[in-house]
């Protein structure tokens, strides 16, 4: 995923319809309750804005939903990191929504294919990853733009994280952070066995990545594209899908470009 902020804000006069969704935790339906019932609620294809009140987690399921009504998604933050949200204040919501500037997202495209040849596609906003099912490491051959450019990698798993999920599944297995402008997609190797120094590749966001599956029978991997999780895999193909669009608005000053530049000096 290739993120475009935008420095402008987004709404040329205060929004008026608004849609709350909300996680099911108990602090984030009680802060839905109290929002609904201060600036009322409506259905999600009526709205201009959607605000999530959840995690991270929450909000990626979120714009799952949002993104074919091409309308953007404020988060609250009533999870724990919150890394794409906005703090809980008993500020004007309104006014904070007029404010907020915009980032725009274009997700990851997963084709994988099952050993019984089964076909199937999802979009990640966040990552896609491959990791193994038993407690043998997997064998995978990676292809970059139809040129093979590690034959042969002995690991638990791999990724392909877009900016925005460069800071989550990414940076626990060590790859980089990726600054928003960079238009780079890190690919991050997960407990690499052979070869032991790789530490992975930071590839063009156009960059078509193919990952073939060796000894499937043997040891055998599962793929996941954000929430959707296909296993016994024999082949996965990874690409941005600029076709699709979703939108996060931050407030001023805190906006995803500035989150990321900060996490790279956090302790």
């Amino acid at each position: 995923m290739s993120i475009s902020p935008i420095p402008s804000a987004r709404f040329s006069k205060p929004p008026e319809r608004i849609a709350f969704l909300a996680s099911p935790a108990e602090v984030a339906q009680k802060a839905r309750q109290k929002l609904v019932e201060t600036y009322g609620d409506c259905a999600l294809c009526d709205a201009e804005v959607v605000v999530c009140l959840g995690g991270d987690g929450f909000l990626l399921e979120v714009l799952h939903k949002v993104v074919e009504h091409g309308i953007p998604a404020y988060g609250l933050n009533c999870g724990s990191v919150g890394f794409l949200l906005n703090t809980v204040s008993d500020e004007d919501l309104v006014a904070r929504l007029t404010r907020a500037q915009a980032s725009e997202l274009h997700p990851l495209r997963m084709k994988a294919v099952g050993r019984d040849g089964t076909r199937h596609e999802g979009i990640a906003f966040n990552d896609v990853f491959l990791f193994r099912q038993t407690r043998q490491a997997v064998k995978i051959r990676i292809e970059v733009d139809q040129r093979v450019r590690l034959p042969e990698l002995i690991c638990d798993g791999v990724i392909v994280a877009t900016p925005a999920g460069s800071t989550a599944y990414n940076l626990s297995a060590h790859g980089p952070i990726v600054p928003l402008t960079a238009n780079l997609l890190p690919l991050t190797p997960i407990s690499a066995f052979r070869p032991r120094r790789w530490r992975g590749a930071l590839l063009p966001s156009a960059a078509i990545v193919r990952f073939t599956l060796l000894e499937q029978e043997k040891r055998p991997c599962a793929a996941v594209a954000d929430f959707l999780e296909v296993r016994d895999i024999a082949e996965v193909i990874v690409s941005e899908d600029r076709s699709i669009t979703a939108t996060i608005l931050f407030d001023p000053d805190h906006g995803l470009s500035e989150r990321i530049i900060a996490e790279q000096f956090a302790e």
